[in-house]
């Protein structure tokens, strides 16, 4: 495996391009290519911001010395996406007097790029913003495909915009102060590529699974720009996810119920979610006789190899989970709406599933 860097371009009506690779966080050149004006605001959060954000303003600062630089820093957790982290961004927007033709970097996880995303969204109608993904699971999946959002009581992302980056900049350097937890949770949204998409991806994964978890750089930069491939393949031939690009929530209809059900501040994180939510619609396709249930049995084995979590937590009730699905973004008026398979690589989107059937697996 090459440890060169990877582009990924994106196309459609809004072309950009994803660069993997390490030490870019370094790369003034890179960084300050993206810029269109004069104004640039970093939004991190409070760990990540005394790790990286110096070095990011010094590059920028080096590269364009008449640049306008501004912080916002935000705290950590998904817990703090929310409206008012929302309007504090502004309000820093507002105090740089950033133009039309200003650039938020939003450098952090996918709580960063989520909130920061939205605001340069809202900024004057839509200014640019170039994700700066600091974890794994912001890289190959957050960053990537337009999707900005904040939380609220209800649910999680239910009021965003779709907003694609300027550029997506992924320093894998950085992966190297992710706690393993996290990287573990990232590598959830990877196995998720091979799940609706990619069998073969899915063997690779389980062959390299050692060289991940150990965070090997050229391991790490093949699964992100798999990932990445995949990804944007699927936003460019469905930008507002009308079609295709729903495959991308496989695993996340029950994953993002048990983190709302959790209130996002304790419990599973969202890649562990997801990791649950996966094999608990692999179980749900094997109950509709879609699939196999030795193909969820598999993929239980990988998601145990990966030391992801494949059970519900305990005192999570399912009659509650089922309540929160049903508001869920990706519910229609005519009932809920999943993404199974038919096997490994072979995800569809499947609507008017019976509660019962949901339930059964929720309690299974």
């Amino acid at each position: 495996m090459s440890t060169s860097p990877h582009t990924v371009d994106v196309g459609g009506s809004t072309p950009y391009r994803i660069h993997v690779g390490t030490d870019l966080l370094d790369d003034g050149a890179l960084l300050a290519s993206t810029l269109r004006g004069r104004h640039a605001l970093i939004v991190s959060d409070a760990h990540v911001t005394p790790l990286y954000a110096d070095r990011v303003e010094a590059a920028l600062q080096t590269a364009r010395p008449e640049l306008r630089i501004a912080r916002h820093v935000i705290p950590v957790g998904e817990a703090y996406k929310t409206l008012d982290n929302f309007g504090a961004v502004i309000d820093a927007l507002a105090a740089l007097g950033a133009t039309r033709d200003a650039c938020v970097f939003a450098l952090g996880g996918g709580v960063v790029g989520d909130l920061a995303g939205f605001a340069a969204a809202c900024w004057m109608r839509g200014i640019d913003v170039v994700q700066l993904p600091t974890t794994l699971l912001a890289m190959v999946d957050s960053s990537v495909g337009g999707k900005t959002a904040v939380d609220i009581p209800q649910g999680k992302n239910l009021v965003g915009a779709f907003h694609p980056p300027r550029a997506v900049i992924a320093d894998t350097t950085s992966l190297r102060t992710l706690p393993p937890r996290e990287l573990r949770a990232g590598l959830a949204e990877v196995i998720k590529y091979g799940a609706i998409i990619d069998a073969d991806f899915l063997h690779w994964l389980a062959a390299h699974c050692d060289a991940l978890l150990a965070g090997d750089a050229a391991a790490l930069a093949e699964a992100i720009a798999r990932s990445c491939t995949h990804k944007a393949a699927i936003t460019e031939r469905d930008p507002f996810e009308h079609g295709e690009r729903a495959l991308l929530n496989f695993g996340h209809t029950f994953g993002h119920a048990i983190e709302a059900e959790q209130g996002y501040a304790d419990g599973l994180n969202h890649g562990e979610a997801v990791a649950v939510g996966m094999l608990l619609a692999a179980r749900l396709s094997a109950a509709l006789g879609m699939a196999s249930i030795g193909d969820a049995e598999s993929l239980r084995s990988l998601l145990d190899g990966f030391g992801l979590p494949t059970e519900i937590p305990p005192g999570l009730d399912p009659e509650a989970l089922l309540a929160r699905m049903q508001l869920d973004k990706k519910t229609q008026a005519s009932g809920l709406r999943f993404i199974l398979w038919d096997g490994p690589g072979q995800a569809r989107v499947v609507a008017d599933v019976g509660p019962e059937h949901v339930l059964a697996a929720l309690r299974d």
